[in-house]
């Protein structure tokens, strides 16, 4: 595994730019609240939104999370003989959510897989926030952001940066925080991840984990570059 020398920082910090999201590529998207206002308020908020990340994850119409319940509860009464075959609009690789903004790595599996999949989950999210906090409006800023991740090297800096972004942002669990870096290193299991195209090139979870926190401390000796990618989501 190679350093992050100065290709790697010029990959990372490289400009954003509107594109095409390519079938089977990998992709760094991130989002914020509509006038960097707060998207997650709790614990629970979190989780609803890891659950919109898991349930919205197909190329099935669901509707909602409780309408989902109730085909499931059908489905169970019918057992095998009412199940339906699902496949993934996305392959998520990591993610954080901070209190006012999100990072995921995603791959497409399906044409307009990432669109269809944060179409969904920012609806479902979104419409679950409003009716909770008695609000009306969009929840996020605009579309999402997306940047190709083009190569195996980039991949793994931006694995650590979102894994670890809350040494970024300096917050603690304590403040909201959740990513996927218990996963990573061991501490969780999370069944919807996608962790071995980024864990398989590393003897085991503890050398991963050396290796993205020499990565962060890479990336936040170049504060100046990391404030020119953070500012076109605000955070």
């Amino acid at each position: 595994m190679q350093k992050l020398g100065a290709r790697g920082a010029k990959l990372y910090y490289k400009t954003m730019r509107k594109q095409n999201l390519n079938l089977g590529e990998y992709y760094h998207i991130y989002n914020r609240g509509v006038d960097k206002r707060d998207i997650f308020l709790g614990d629970y908020d979190f989780d609803r939104f890891i659950q919109c990340m898991t349930e919205f994850n197909t190329t099935d119409p669901i509707g909602s999370l409780y309408e989902l319940s109730i085909e499931r509860a059908s489905r169970n009464k019918l057992g095998a003989r009412g199940a339906k075959k699902s496949e993934p609009l996305v392959d998520i690789v990591a993610y954080c959510l901070n209190t006012n903004h999100f990072h995921f790595i995603l791959r497409q599996k399906q044409k307009d897989g990432i669109s269809n999949f944060m179409m969904k989950v920012g609806g479902g999210y979104g419409w679950y926030f409003n009716n909770k906090y008695e609000r009306t409006g969009t929840l996020f800023q605009g579309r999402f952001k997306a940047v190709h991740i083009d190569s195996n090297e980039y991949l793994l800096h931006v694995s650590a940066y979102i894994n670890l972004n809350n040494q970024v942002h300096r917050v603690s669990n304590k403040n909201g925080y959740q990513s996927s870096w218990g996963v990573y290193i061991g501490n969780k299991k999370e069944g919807s991840l996608k962790t071995k195209i980024i864990l398989n090139q590393f003897p085991n979870s503890a050398a991963y984990k050396t290796f993205a926190e020499k990565s962060l401390q890479t990336i936040l000796e170049n504060k100046e570059k990391l404030k020119e990618l953070e500012s076109s989501v605000g955070e």
